[in-house]
């Protein structure tokens, strides 16, 4: 990478190839819970991923490349974490707790890297995809509020 356009696009592939490695992980992480509004956030995160794949393959267009993946580290590493609370865990209380845990350290992952895209594209001048991002980034936040209500009021307090 030599510009602030090669960071983008190398970080567009990153962002892309992990959420198509959570929708193949999540359905796994729904199975591993049984708390019904923990279980209802998951499959809910888990649809929006998919409409944020859609998303991203718009935001590859704008800037004139081929929506592809490049390896993820860092997902493989939450994912690995997250599967790993999951066998190790087991009380259903801490379960929950743990992968509720391990859920929101992908979120804020996610807000970071969605946060910076956001900002590249502006500073590119790329005003598409510098509005879908930040939808992209709005829906993340969103969904580390839900999993923190979740925690506070539900998952934690059990």
């Amino acid at each position: 990478m030599k510009t602030l356009a090669d960071a983008f696009h190398h970080t567009l592939k990153d962002v892309y190839y992990a959420e198509h490695a959570l929708i193949k992980a999540l359905p796994n992480v729904i199975k591993a819970v049984s708390q019904a509004d923990l279980k209802a956030a998951l499959k809910a995160h888990l649809a929006e991923t998919k409409q944020q794949v859609t998303t991203l393959e718009r935001i590859f267009a704008s800037v004139g490349q081929k929506a592809t993946g490049e390896k993820c580290d860092a997902i493989e590493g939450l994912i690995k974490e997250c599967d790993g609370v999951a066998a190790e865990a087991t009380g259903k209380v801490a379960r929950h707790a743990a992968i509720l845990g391990c859920c929101q350290a992908i979120e804020h992952y996610e807000i970071a890297r969605y946060g910076t895209l956001r900002e590249w594209a502006k500073a590119l001048g790329n005003s598409e995809a510098h509005e879908l991002l930040g939808q992209i980034l709005d829906q993340e936040k969103a969904a580390n509020h839900t999993l923190t209500h979740l925690a506070v009021t539900a998952v934690n307090a059990a």
